[in-house]
């Protein structure tokens, strides 16, 4: 149980600054869990505060909560906002502690901060370069667990959605080019922050019961090789789904390899077809794609309260088998469900595919993408009760607020939109941690 009640002192240094708080705090996921792993915020409180749709209505719900949940909780908060690279408000908050300790020590009460409406409260300021500095680890992304799902919830969805019961649910690949050939491809920099990316996706595909292969830095050639033994795992047979995630810089409709040669997406889909990929035939095949579309920066439309964001944005484009013997043995004779040639796939895409320009999918050079920092967020919190689909609609809310903080460049107040495309046919849940007796 948490002591009652924050320190008077701390409640008026959170009182006198709730309008720059209002206006400035970035409430994400990070920042939420390190308080809930502080034991600030129980889970239901976090996932309360997400659900609100607007940045200001999640900063608004945190600063009221905070003042009841013990003497830890400012320090705590403190912390969180170091950690989540807002030392400036880290700062003014401290500012305001030292001059209550200078002056008398007067009892005032915290009462909750007004909720203003949306159109009295001004853009939230972008956070200063000297906070952008803060250096983080690659572990900084949210690495809260995967949060499971319940018996009961499994047996009000399972019979009208796909099969995902199998142990382990499936196999994924992760295929992610960080570092190019400069004498082959001396136009394709270096994916800075690359690297946390397929590590981020280590993890959460693991937790949700995938075996996860990273391959690093490969050619095209090499991309179609370890692609194509992938694809003809005789184990596709005893499991109910696979995941694909590549990562490199791209075009419209292809994707890099080292060598500056491009592997077309085309050829990947094609190569988990139902013809090509038997053992895979009515399961779900996911992939996700961190690259460009294009090489056009999407610089936005202004609006009112546009969240800032921090961090060096970098654009991922350029610059900065077949069947097994048991399936043909089946009756010649007997007449077969036919199926379309391509099916049960969803893909989430890190940018647009535009009529007349293409999105640069942006990523953070210290905490890897967009696409990849929400995505995984998204699947930590939302997959226990969540199917794919909505998760994808919900990644594509959170990439719309954000917004680039790299002043002097192009990438300055850049913009970027996630996408997906869904062949999917049923309801696709990953049950997390659920085993099934079904």
């Amino acid at each position: 149980m948490l002591e009652c009640g924050m320190l008077i002192r701390d409640k008026k240094a959170l009182r006198s600054r709730s309008t720059v708080l209002l206006k400035e705090l970035e409430v994400d996921a990070l920042l939420l869990q390190c308080l809930q792993t502080e034991e600030i915020l129980t889970e239901n409180m976090a996932e309360s505060i997400m659900a609100e749709q607007t940045s200001h209505n999640r900063s608004w719900r945190l600063l009221n909560l905070l003042p009841k949940r013990g003497p830890r909780a400012f320090s705590s908060f403190c912390s969180a906002l170091r950690e989540t690279e807002q030392q400036h408000l880290c700062d003014l908050l401290m500012q305001s502690q030292e001059q209550h300790d200078r002056e008398t020590h007067v009892d005032v009460s915290f009462s909750a901060i007004p909720l203003s409406t949306q159109e009295e409260t001004p853009a939230k300021r972008t956070r200063t370069e000297e906070s952008m500095e803060f250096s983080l680890t690659a572990d900084s992304p949210i690495s809260s667990p995967v949060l499971p799902c319940s018996h009961e919830f499994y047996l009000s969805r399972y019979k009208q959605s796909y099969r995902m019961n199998s142990t382990p649910r499936g196999f994924a690949l992760v295929i992610s080019n960080v570092t190019f050939d400069p004498h082959m491809a001396p136009e394709l920099d270096q994916r800075k922050g690359g690297e946390v990316d397929d590590e981020v996706l280590r993890k959460v595909f693991t937790e949700l019961g995938y075996p996860v292969a990273v391959h690093r830095d490969l050619t095209a050639q090499a991309m179609r090789t370890c692609i194509e033994n992938f694809c003809m795992r005789p184990d596709h047979r005893t499991v109910d789904s696979c995941v694909v995630c590549v990562l490199s810089h791209g075009v419209e409709g292809a994707v890099y390899g080292t060598d500056g040669q491009l592997l077309q997406l085309d050829w990947l889909f094609d190569a988990f077809d139902n013809a090509h990929c038997p053992l895979l035939q009515n399961k779900p095949k996911i992939f996700f794609i961190q690259a460009c579309r294009g090489d056009e920066m999407d610089c936005g439309v202004e609006q009112l309260d546009g969240p800032g964001r921090t961090g060096r944005e970098q654009p991922d484009a350029g610059r900065e088998g077949q069947g097994d013997a048991d399936l043909k043995r089946m009756d010649l004779g007997t007449p077969r469900v036919k199926l379309p040639q391509r099916s049960d796939m969803i893909c989430g895409f890190a940018s647009l595919k535009g009529q007349s320009i293409c999105t640069a999918a942006m990523r953070n050079t210290k905490r890897g993408s967009w696409f990849i920092q929400e995505l995984n967020s998204a699947l930590r919190l939302r997959a226990k009760d969540t199917h794919l689909a909505d998760i994808l609609v919900q990644v594509n809310g959170r990439i719309k607020e954000r917004e680039g903080y790299a002043p002097g460049t192009a990438h300055h107040r850049c913009k970027e939109m996630s996408e997906f495309t869904s062949s999917l046919c049923k309801d696709l849940y990953f049950f997390p941690k659920h085993q099934s007796q079904y």
